[in-house]
Formats: structure tokens, C-alpha cells, sequence
């Protein structure tokens, strides 16, 4: 534990107080970012993207399950990875399954996509312990179209530097994959709407963007005394709740 400052109850209390305020004030911020967020235009997705599924091939407009909006958390777990999903993504998914009767309830249908075979997928949410549904894209421009895959060519100018972060390496071999393999794909959250016979995609977000939706533990971590207490010098801490 670092040094820090030791006061009073009533020292702590002003302080407390007075940070609270700007809590309220960062609270009152993020409620009119929502409006906006609603306030997006819909973007038809025009482009017939079959899915593999625990169900067979589906569309798009399929996955929606009979639900008018579609919550996609696009997970890293490509086609080469071949020893497990990104851990990253994981403790991701973590949070999100048990959320999928929640939105449910909501008219909002919660899943998971990623290019792995969907054997790979099933094979590993079992090991997880998830029932969040999952698809494999594999086959389809899915996540290109969206943002989330990289070709190794538009990738080739960040090999060429030569510095890869610790972080990459270690996620890597833990995907049983090679940097270039494992930064391809790319984690993402994208929303679709259905109406009138209709698909459109309303909103998409990744890297920060998905704290607030997926990483609960680093909301807690922000809370307590030595926060998240990671350095972009060194592997991240994460793992899989198996590997702990």
C-alpha cells in the first residue's frame, strides 16, 4: 500500500462531500449521453449475414430471437486462436451472462459473436460455465463491415515498429496464437434494432467503451485504494476465473 494521508471523520466527511457533488455532477453528464446515444441515427444493415448457430444457419434479423432490439458483444476468439477466447473478452462475458434474462424481460436479446468455429465456442462456454447464446460469423463480413477484424496488412505498419506491449504477447499465448493472430480480431459492442421488417444498426462501441457494459470489476476497482493498479510496462492481471 502507498503512503496516503491520514485525517479526521469530519476531514473525510468535507472532502467525501464535496467529491460527491462531482459524482452527481458526472451522473447528470452520462444521462445526457444516453439521450444522445438514443438520439443516433438508425443505419439500415442491408448485407444478408448468415450465422452458424446452436440452431443451425441464421440471419441477422433471426438473432433477434422474436425481440425488437439485438445486443452483440463481438468476443476475440478467431479461427486461429487455438487454446481459448481472450481473456479480456472473458471476464467480459462474465458479466454479461447472467444478464441475458434481464434484458430479455426489456424486448432486448443479449449474445455473444465471434470467427471461431462454432464447436470452439460451445466447447468453451461450457468450460466457462455461461449460457449466455453465442454464434459463430465465421464465414461472413460481419464483424469486417462493423470494424472489428483487421487484415495483416492494415496491421503490417504496427508490426514494422516492433513494439509490441507486454499485454499482446501474454493474451496471445494464452489464445494459443501469435500477436498478428490475436490482434486481428477486435472486441466491440454493437446494437441493432428491428421494426417494420427491418434491420438497422443504432449504436457500436469498443475499447473504453466497453467498461461501462462489461468490466463491472474495474467500477470497483476504481473505489478502493489502490484502484486498478496496472502499468502499460507490464502483462495484464487478468485471467480467466478458472485460472486464478
Amino acid at each position: 500500500m502507498t503512503e496516503h494521508r491520514i485525517g479526521t471523520q469530519e476531514e473525510w466527511k468535507s472532502e467525501r462531500d464535496a467529491l460527491l457533488a462531482e459524482e452527481k455532477e458526472l451522473t447528470r453528464r452520462g444521462d445526457e449521453l444516453t439521450k444522445k446515444r438514443r438520439e443516433l441515427p438508425w443505419v439500415p444493415v442491408e448485407n444478408e449475414y448468415v450465422f452458424d448457430t446452436e440452431d443451425g444457419e441464421r440471419t441477422l434479423a433471426d438473432l433477434f430471437d422474436g425481440r425488437s432490439q439485438l445486443v452483440i458483444y463481438h468476443f476475440m476468439f478467431g479461427p486461429q486462436y487455438s487454446a481459448g477466447g481472450c481473456p479480456v473478452c472473458t471476464s467480459i462475458a462474465d458479466t454479461l451472462n447472467p444478464q441475458v434474462p434481464h434484458l430479455a424481460a426489456r424486448d432486448t436479446t443479449l449474445m455473444l459473436a465471434s470467427r471461431a468455429p462454432l464447436d470452439q465456442l460451445l466447447a468453451y462456454r461450457e468450460r466457462l460455465g455461461w449460457e449466455i447464446p453465442w454464434v459463430s460469423s465465421d464465414g461472413s463480413d460481419f464483424n469486417r463491415d462493423i470494424g472489428f477484424l483487421s487484415t495483416e496488412e492494415e496491421l503490417q505498419p504496427w508490426l514494422d515498429r516492433g513494439e509490441i506491449p507486454p499485454t499482446v504477447e501474454q493474451n496471445a499465448r494464452m489464445c494459443g496464437t501469435n500477436a498478428l493472430g490475436y490482434v486481428m480480431e477486435r472486441p466491440g459492442l454493437s446494437v441493432h434494432a428491428r421494426e417494420n421488417g427491418g434491420v438497422y444498426r443504432t449504436y457500436v462501441t469498443t475499447a473504453r467503451g466497453l467498461e461501462a457494459p462489461g468490466m463491472a470489476y474495474y467500477a470497483l476497482l476504481d473505489r478502493t485504494p489502490k484502484g486498478r493498479d496496472e502499468s502499460p510496462t507490464e502483462p495484464l492481471w487478468l485471467r480467466r476465473h478458472d485460472e486464478y
